[in-house]
């Protein structure tokens, strides 16, 4: 099946739990942008809580986070929304360096360990709701665990891995996020705190062909009950006439001075690495949509 995600309860409703496996959408990513193993490693991180942050929203929401830790990867941003829609990019994904003292690829050393990791939600009211929390270590697990407690002060548990193959392209990906509700007790928290400090890697258990349903198992038992199933793939909603749009509101005589000096455009989106070119003649017609939006402003 494709990637997917599992929304589901436990302990009789005092832990709210997802789960997710992520490697097409991931690797999808990867692929568009030539990543590097390390940087691969650490953009499919934040695209896996993206897509578990999205399905936390309702209706049309959808969210932003951007993840600033002064690595050289530079900042990473996804977007994700209610639908199972996710997109992601950073500065630069041509990063990979030596294994970590545990063997593991060094996405702390990609992203960096001094900054800010900020979440910014479109509700589709005027204000939009902006939480941000301290980078603690890189790894980004952590990094969300803490910004949830912080920022969101809900008491969560944030795993997330993703194995990298020798050729580049993306072996495993996915994760979970386990949210403590009113009611949680000491008991059941040593109880969770336990189960996940024997559990396996996340990345590990995707390899061994665990889905999201049998992961949750592994760390709940029978004490889990699955709500909710939901597909989650690589989406960019970018388009040629949103290209167009943004290029009008430059104003026309910027438009103007493309036609004249570099006889058309090219621009490529961040987030898919698509390329759309606008000629002389698409951009007059721009040019057109400008001058008209221009004597219709007031002045």
């Amino acid at each position: 099946m494709s990637d997917y995600l599992v929304k589901a309860t436990a302990y009789e409703g005092k832990v709210r739990a997802y789960a997710i496996k992520s490697t097409e959408m991931v690797n999808e990513a990867v692929r568009r942008h030539q990543a590097w193993p390390t940087a691969a490693a650490a953009l499919g991180r934040a695209m896996t809580a993206g897509s578990m942050m999205g399905a936390m929203l309702k209706g049309d929401d959808k969210l932003t986070i951007k993840i600033e830790g002064g690595g050289p990867m530079g900042p990473i941003v996804v977007d994700s929304d209610s639908k199972g829609n996710t997109r992601g990019y950073a500065h630069n994904l041509q990063v990979h360096f030596d294994l970590n003292k545990h063997g593991k690829l060094d996405v702390a050393r990609a992203v960096g360990t001094e900054g800010h990791l900020a979440i910014v939600k479109d509700l589709g009211m005027k204000e939009h709701f902006t939480g941000n929390s301290p980078i603690v270590s890189g790894e980004l697990g952590e990094d969300f665990t803490y910004y949830f407690v912080t920022s969101e002060q809900v008491p969560s548990s944030v795993g997330l891995g993703v194995l990298v193959n020798p050729d580049n392209t993306i072996m495993a990906a996915g994760g979970f996020i386990l949210q403590l509700l009113p009611g949680a007790d000491d008991e059941l928290i040593d109880n969770l705190e336990k189960q996940l400090g024997a559990m396996p890697p996340i990345s590990k258990l995707i390899e061994k062909g665990k889905n999201p349903e049998e992961i949750l198992q592994i760390i709940f038992g029978e004490e889990v009950k699955i709500l909710d199933k939901q597909e989650v793939k690589f989406t960019c909603q970018c388009s040629k006439e949103r290209v167009g749009n943004a290029i009008v509101s430059l104003g026309s005589e910027e438009l103007e001075d493309m036609i004249q000096k570099d006889k058309g455009a090219e621009t490529q989106c961040h987030f898919c690495n698509e390329i759309y070119n606008f000629s002389v003649e698409d951009l007059q017609e721009l040019k057109e949509r400008a001058l008209n939006s221009e004597s219709n402003t007031p002045g």
